[in-house]
């Protein structure tokens, strides 16, 4: 069942500067011995080595610290606010934003297929991945059923979010978690369907409360870990990949936190501080991550796209570093880069695993985000991925409990005005969005529309002191 969450514990000490309230406070949370003592403790008795597992290029590092208590973050709404009273948006940014999320969902509507899906028979190449169908219009319409549940006053008629869940459940019905997950997007798939699942209000249908509970259950068992051999000395360890066919990486593990959060799944529980491991591995930090790769960089406490096999980033490859940081310059020691979708990615995972502001990883995080404040552009990267790094941004800083940034100039960013600003700019005649970069499939409107539906609800969402 869902745990009963309390607002997150915000440190006046770090984000005084750009915050403009006081939070409210939460009792910690203990994280049972037995929980820190299965990630902390060596094994005794390990299994074979999962074979998908390329023991040749997997790294291993010191295990880091368990927390022994953890708070438990701001409760997921899963609704926009229904009066502007509830937020602190001023009347033009609530009035723009609600339009805007009407039009774009009288698009998505617009273009759904017949059997309530989007991208449906549609090739879609995800990282590393040969082109997947029906798994990937799974995925894009459990989001999709997740932008409508969002905000059921916007739509031009229930029926979209009807045909959406009726295409969810006949592909369940079909195919299976574990059927989807053999196209090789199964974390992905599950995630999807959870947080639209737990978006509808499954608990209400019991059909659904057990689709939900498969999910979580599928993905709780394809988390890396010692089931598969995995260690928690090895950079895998934590993580969510692609399923059957690859190593973890931060985006599929923070679509896999989103969703175990949407779900209710405390912060203490195994599934997360396992997950807690890799993201500490991800973050560019020397304090706390021993890679070489962390060592030898820039210490800014940004993210890069996955620790594992020794580490990798997009960020680096756009930087003409290689991807692995395989072509830096001769003489110079091997680094990565941080960008921003990973980032905001960290960021909010380690806000779900229970930590707070007086952390130095979180503290870390908030510092790297204020020094590359910016809505225009997926810092690192430029403009690919910029509609997922939006979203990641807006589910991350509601998830903060903060109202502000504060850029390096000094100037303090009301984040949810700004954003839905530059939404309402990009958004398209016919009520769309789209991205020219092709990368990641976001020039494809129904997925950029989503995306960016979803990142404009999350700040027309309650103001968290204010539910």
């Amino acid at each position: 069942m869902p745990a009963v969450f309390q607002p997150i514990l915000i440190s006046a000490l770090v984000w005084a500067s750009s915050l403009s309230w006081e939070p409210p406070s939460s009792e910690p949370k203990v994280v049972p011995e037995r929980i820190r003592k299965a990630i902390e403790a060596p094994g005794e008795d390990e299994l074979p080595t999962d074979p998908r597992v390329n023991v040749e290029k997997i790294t291993e590092l010191p295990v880091p610290s368990v927390p022994t208590t953890v708070v438990l973050p701001a409760p997921p709404v899963h609704r926009i606010a229904v009066d502007r009273s509830e937020t602190r948006l001023d009347d033009a940014s609530w009035t723009s934003g609600r339009t805007a999320t009407r039009r774009g969902l009288a698009w998505l509507e617009s273009t759904q297929s017949r059997r309530g899906g989007w991208m449906e028979g549609a090739e879609v190449v995800a990282t590393d991945q040969p082109p997947r169908e029906a798994a990937a219009a799974v995925a894009v319409t459990g989001l999709g059923l997740k932008a409508f549940a969002q905000a059921p006053a916007l739509a031009d008629s229930p029926e979209a979010v009807t045909r959406a869940l009726g295409f969810v459940r006949s592909a369940l019905e079909e195919y299976g978690f574990e059927g989807l997950a053999a196209a090789g997007l199964g974390n992905y798939v599950a995630s999807s369907v959870t947080m639209g699942l737990s978006a509808h209000g499954s608990l209400s249908d019991p059909g659904d409360a057990r689709a939900l509970g498969d999910a979580v259950i599928f993905l709780r068992t394809s988390q890396w870990d010692r089931a598969e051999g995995v260690s928690p000395k090895q950079d895998w360890y934590g993580g969510a990949g692609y399923g059957s066919r690859g190593r973890p990486d931060l985006s599929n593990t923070q679509m896999m936190l989103d969703a175990l959060y949407d779900a209710g799944v405390s912060p203490e529980e195994p599934v997360v501080q396992k997950a807690l491991v890799f993201l500490t591995r991800t973050q560019n930090l020397k304090a706390t991550n021993p890679a070489a790769w962390a060592q030898a960089g820039g210490d800014d406490g940004g993210f890069i796209y996955t620790p594992a096999n020794d580490g990798e980033s997009f960020g680096s490859a756009v930087a003409g570093e290689g991807r692995y940081g395989e072509t830096m310059p001769e003489g110079v020691a091997r680094s990565l880069r941080s960008y921003g979708s990973m980032t905001y990615a960290g960021f909010k995972s380690l806000l779900y695993a229970g930590l707070t502001a007086d952390d130095p990883r979180v503290a870390a995080a908030i510092g790297w985000i204020q020094q590359h404040w910016t809505l225009t552009e997926n810092p690192g990267l430029g403009g690919q991925g910029l509609y997922y790094y939006l979203h990641a941004m807006a589910r991350a800083l509601r998830a903060s409990g903060l109202d502000q940034i504060q850029s390096p100039d000094g100037t303090l960013h009301d984040w949810r005005r700004e954003l839905i600003a530059t939404l309402v700019d990009l958004q398209r005649a016919d009520g769309s969005w789209r991205n020219d970069e092709d990368r990641w499939e976001e020039s494809r409107p129904e997925l950029a529309t989503i995306y960016a539906v979803l990142a404009m609800e999350e700040a027309l969402k309650p103001t968290l002191d204010v539910e």
